[in-house]
């Protein structure tokens, strides 16, 4: 099995925020990672992760403004402002909690967006990837992009591995991979082991959940007993993220790990 790591944008919703880091602890998770916890000063996350002896091994950058629909501001014309903003305050947090990985959202593209907005956009986010990545690689840190399936992210710029992978070689920055969530690829695309050999030495952290529903990984259309075997297999080198939606407690559907 795999390193697993608790999500806690998913995970452990039953408490407030800063104690989900002691509940992964005795969960047994040695690792965490999550989305945006901007309103919760560093010090404070970190304080929790030395007191309960954790590893943060991936948070997200700020992705503009989630509420009115935003999903990132790294292909968004006329705001690299904001974007390079964003990136500063991501890159704080990760050098408080000694986070090697940030998720860079890309944003969307308009609903009423033809092949030449979509064009400009990609254009805008291999600039900006380049830039942040050289802001990073002095800090350590690798930043990631993901692709997300069209179902929970409508209008995201990119939806398939290979897609991905093309944003990752056009930026040509060493610290630049992807971020392979087996739920969001089997969406799409399926072939998920055929897709995790191929580009293994580019993949940058793995989630997993169960398709469909997102809950635990343990039932559904994915054979994770086999694909996680798989991935130990190839010699993965790093975490895997538990982003799900439990379908009763976060506790109760743990058994999964044993399961499998």
């Amino acid at each position: 099995m795999p390193r697993l790591s608790a999500n806690l944008s998913f995970l452990f919703n039953e408490v407030p925020f800063l104690d989900r880091f002691g509940e992964a602890a005795r969960a047994g998770f040695r690792a965490v990672e999550f989305a945006f916890a901007y309103d919760v000063p560093e010090a404070s996350i970190a304080a929790r992760l030395a007191e309960h002896d954790l590893q943060c091994v991936l948070i997200n950058a700020p992705p503009g403004d989630f509420a009115a629909g935003e999903r990132g501001l790294a292909s968004l014309p006329g705001r690299e402002r904001e974007f390079a903003a964003s990136i500063a305050t991501a890159l704080r947090y990760a050098g408080a909690l000694y986070c090697p990985r940030i998720h860079v959202m890309s944003g969307v593209v308009p609903a009423d967006g033809d092949g030449a907005q979509r064009a400009r956009q990609m254009a805008t986010l291999v600039r900006n990837l380049q830039w942040a990545c050289g802001e990073a690689r002095s800090r350590q840190v690798t930043l990631l992009v993901e692709p997300l399936n069209p179902r929970d992210m409508p209008n995201y710029l990119f939806t398939t591995q290979a897609e991905a992978h093309a944003i990752r070689e056009a930026v040509g920055a060493p610290n630049l991979a992807v971020q392979m969530d087996f739920y969001h690829a089997q969406i799409v695309e399926g072939d998920l082991a055929t897709k995790l050999e191929r580009w293994l030495p580019h993949i940058g952290h793995i989630q997993i959940a169960g398709v469909p529903g997102r809950h635990e990984p343990d039932a559904g259309e994915i054979n994770y007993a086999w694909l996680l075997r798989r991935v130990d297999e190839l010699g993965y080198p790093g975490w895997v993220g538990c982003e799900y939606r439990p379908r009763t407690t976060t506790r109760e559907g743990l058994a999964w790990r044993e399961r499998l």
